[in-house]
């Protein structure tokens, strides 16, 4: 499949085109476009030679185009916020992995400002560039209040939302997992779990702290004073300190390992030998849990099967 010349024809000065590839095939660019787009009204040895010619050519189908004939772009929008939290962006490794495994690009929407204006300011850009549909990463209350406020024609999926968020959502069991952070430390025989919790405002730190205290509850356990933190290892240090000056405190679970990591490093300062005179537990399961001294005991967040689990969703 070569020109005059010896060389296929679009390669000499400018990127093949439909034409190009009907040309060389000997069908006509109708024929290519159902190939393209993969219509079962078409010959299995027809499909074949059109093919081939894209791949001697290097066709590279013109998204635009395809998605004003399908009316589909292939793009799907992603909002999420300015963060380097290893949770949220993990959810969002985890979503552009299952997008590219289901063929879609992604487009993605930073908020520097979490806000309802700015996530709905942020839907209609993504709406505006023609994706195909929106997930958005709310784990904040502020964020998940605009899920009620979403374009009608927009297809739209939250992440981490909460349980009312008023849309399809995708998220970890934060109760569930509390629960077996809690009753493993229980189990152990502790008569009662301290908590360091994440930040006000913050859904994930709040259904935390809830599954705790109702663990506890059922247990018929002492519920202690919950300790504030803000997701940061420095917080976890900071109610470390305070923790270690309380007497009977032998077990904590920690809102995410940031600041479980904090726990241990003031502890060990202190003299409090882990886990010998105080259980942790964290959330989350870092790369590095395993590595601290001593290893972090966590619950795992599934980052990947949300991602998919949200794609499922929009699909």
């Amino acid at each position: 499949m070569r020109d005059r010349n010896g060389r296929p024809p679009g390669k000499a000065g400018r990127p093949a085109v439909m034409t190009d590839v009907a040309k060389l095939a000997g069908v006509s660019h109708q024929t290519v476009s159902r190939v393209l787009n993969d219509s079962p009204q078409v010959r299995a040895e027809t499909r074949e030679r059109v093919l081939a010619a894209v791949e001697a050519l290097g066709y590279r189908p013109n998204a635009m185009a395809r998605g004003l004939v399908s009316r589909r772009s292939k793009v799907l929008g992603v909002v999420t916020f300015d963060t380097v939290l290893f949770g949220p962006a993990s959810m969002m490794l985890g979503i552009e992995r299952a997008a590219r495994a289901a063929g879609y690009g992604v487009s993605i929407a930073t908020l520097e400002t979490v806000d309802r204006p700015s996530v709905l300011a942020a839907v209609n850009t993504l709406a505006d560039q023609g994706v195909d549909g929106v997930i958005v990463i709310a784990p904040q209350q502020t964020t998940a209040a605009a899920l009620h406020s979403m374009p009608r024609q927009l297809v739209v999926v939250a992440v981490e939302a909460g349980q009312d968020a008023g849309l399809p959502a995708a998220a970890v069991d934060q109760f569930e997992g509390t629960r077996l952070a809690v009753q493993h430390l229980l189990d152990l025989g502790h008569r009662t779990v301290w908590h360091v919790s994440g930040p006000a405002g913050w859904l994930e730190a709040r259904d935390r702290a809830e599954g705790w205290r109702r663990a506890l509850e059922a247990a018929g356990a002492e519920i202690p004073p919950l300790i504030g933190g803000d997701w940061s290892a420095r917080s976890g240090y900071e109610a470390g300190v305070v923790l270690a000056a309380q007497t009977g405190v032998t077990a904590v679970f920690a809102a995410n390992d940031q600041m479980a990591l904090g726990l241990l490093r003031a502890f060990a300062e202190r003299g409090i030998r882990v886990p010998e005179d105080v259980s942790v537990v964290g959330f989350d399961d870092i790369p590095e849990a395993a590595y601290l001294t001593p290893p972090l005991t966590t619950m795992r967040q599934d980052f990947d099967e949300v991602g998919r689990r949200s794609m499922q969703l929009l699909l």
